[in-house]
């Protein structure tokens, strides 16, 4: 089909999600693969960077729980199974690697929940959804890196397990603009509320 791509998916894809009363922000892989140029996955996301970290004083400040995500392989991607050999540089994520580690800016307390993953998905082989059931959570601002990757996964999942996902735009990032952009669209059309910082400080803040 033609012509506008916004006019295209109106009437069929521009219904809304609105957030429930107990939220959560769910930091997505912002580690330093995603932030040293030397890196083969480096991406230019400082901007986004700083959006987390707005965002991560703003929860901690409101009481909202926090959780934060990063990928983990064995030695040699044992347990990284087709995704460690579709993705070559997923090798920067090793145990042990400097590139897997969080910015010294965008640090876990020891109360705030890690989840290691080693596939796309926060929620994929992982007891997230468990662990925020009993915490009563029923959305989640998302954020991280990358847009069209792992942010879009746990996105999509998260609506599948039952939780409004809340995908703050500014505060992801992806190594091109158009795939961030793409996904950010297909994202609010089929999946999510894709909103910005300043809307996500605002929903914050009313906790």
């Amino acid at each position: 089909m033609t012509g506008d791509l916004a006019a295209n998916y109106a009437g069929a894809f521009d219904g809304h999600l609105q957030p429930g009363k107990r939220p959560a922000l769910l930091i997505v892989d912002v580690v330093m693969a995603y932030l040293d140029p030397a890196s083969p996955l480096y991406a230019g996301v400082e901007a986004a960077l700083a959006s987390n970290e707005r965002l991560l004083a703003a929860a901690r400040g409101a009481g909202i729980p926090v959780v934060f995500t990063n990928v983990v392989y064995a030695p040699g991607g044992v347990d990284g199974g087709l995704f460690y050999r579709k993705v070559p540089a997923l090798k920067a994520f090793v145990r042990g690697s400097p590139m897997g580690a969080f910015p010294p800016s965008l640090q876990p307390l020891p109360s705030e929940i890690v989840v290691s993953k080693q596939y796309a998905s926060a929620f994929f082989g992982s007891s997230l959804a468990s662990t925020l059931t009993a915490l009563g959570v029923d959305t989640l601002f998302i954020t991280g890196f990358s847009t069209s990757g792992c942010v879009r996964a746990t996105a999509l999942d998260a609506l599948q397990h039952g939780f409004v996902p809340m995908v703050v735009a500014d505060a992801c990032g992806d190594r091109h603009a158009t795939p961030h952009d793409a996904n950010l669209f297909d994202l609010q059309a089929k999946y999510a509320e894709v909103i910005d910082e300043a809307a996500a400080l605002a929903l914050i803040a009313r906790r």
